[in-house]
């Protein structure tokens, strides 16, 4: 493979040890290419403008100025695909999600040290990969208003008591699943949501969304039961899967190995809902790399339950999506906005 044809990479990171642990785990890679690193946004800044990087990896934390504020300023004047390397505080996993509200692709937590290549080199180097193909949206306003959590969705006509909704995304989903959630009524089905995202962040995405959404939001934890009105996500690191219970469903959370590269994976989350739901269930594929969910999605097709992918003009990356219609395991490709009123729709039939 030429220099020519391989995605350019600039790490941007305060911690020289970090810097050379992103560059080996992307040496051994044909198709990607590092072009430089930074130690801080400032030099950052001109190695942009003198290397022309397709990807850029960015620390949260650093001196002289922080990586969201870099970020806002740099998807406002000069807007490329941007991953996010955080480390698993609380406060960082925080920023990471403000940084990806701000338009950053992905989030990836940060390596411990050189013995960290190995569990890394996969994970970046897809997640580059999905970011050189990924749509980057324009900026939101420099000084945009806080989301405040809506009072608009109260609840409306009751669904099937045995109604269930199954949400799965990846790349650029956190925004996705947002957007989704915002626009369901408090007495909506329960839902089960399969995100993607490293450990610890997932707490904080759920946290996040339970602040902008009617409905209630939560981590899952082992056993929790479904409820109307909740939504529960996977935590990071970990397969979700639904469960028939005495009364309604519960989920059941548990390690084991990856699927489709993935932990949590939303063919595990999908295959279990056609199983424990079947006809019950109304199952969703947003925004993604790869093709993780698309068997699953097929599964639940099969089981009686109704399908809906993503479009692509609307997806950061059009994989997963694209993946479950190709396999025919999807009803309706609809557009992000109108896939709430979609979901309520389906999961009164």
């Amino acid at each position: 493979m030429t220099s020519e044809t391989r995605i350019r990479v600039l790490i941007v990171d305060d911690s020289a040890i970090v810097r050379k642990v992103l560059t080996d785990a992307l040496s051994r890679e044909a198709d990607i290419e590092v072009v430089g690193t930074a130690p801080d946004p400032f030099v950052a800044r001109d190695k942009i403008l003198s290397l022309q990087p397709d990807v850029l990896t960015l620390d949260i934390e650093m001196p002289r100025m922080d990586g969201v504020t870099f970020l806002k300023r740099l998807m406002h004047y000069h807007p490329m695909p941007v991953i996010v390397i955080s480390s698993l505080g609380t406060a960082s996993s925080r920023a990471a999600l403000e940084a990806l509200e701000a338009g950053a692709i992905d989030v990836l937590a940060k390596p411990g040290g050189p013995q960290s290549v190995g569990d890394l080199r996969l994970s970046l180097a897809s997640k580059i990969r999905a970011a050189k193909v990924a749509r980057v949206t324009a900026p939101p306003p420099m000084e945009a208003a806080p989301i405040v959590r809506p009072a608009r969705m109260l609840q409306v006509q009751p669904f099937p008591a045995s109604a269930v909704i199954a949400i799965g995304a990846s790349t650029g989903g956190t925004e996705a699943i947002q957007k989704v959630l915002v626009d369901l009524p408090e007495n909506c089905p329960g839902i089960v949501i399969t995100q993607h995202i490293p450990a610890v962040f997932s707490r904080s995405f759920a946290n996040r969304l339970n602040e902008v959404s009617t409905i209630r939001v939560r981590e899952a934890e082992d056993g929790d039961q479904i409820e109307p009105g909740l939504a529960l996500v996977a935590p990071g690191n970990f397969h979700m899967l639904l469960k028939r219970a005495a009364a309604g469903y519960r989920v059941e959370v548990k390690d084991g190995p990856m699927v489709c590269f993935q932990r949590p994976a939303v063919d595990v989350l999908f295959h279990s809902v056609a199983q424990a739901a079947g006809s019950n269930a109304t199952g969703v594929i947003l925004t993604g790399m790869g093709s993780d969910g698309a068997l699953g999605m097929l599964a639940m097709k099969k089981a009686g339950a109704r399908t809906i992918a993503q479009d692509e003009a609307t997806c950061v990356v059009f994989g997963m999506p694209k993946e479950a219609i190709l396999h025919g395991g999807v009803d309706r490709v609809l557009p992000l906005s109108a896939i709430p009123g979609a979901i309520l729709s389906e999961a009164r039939r």
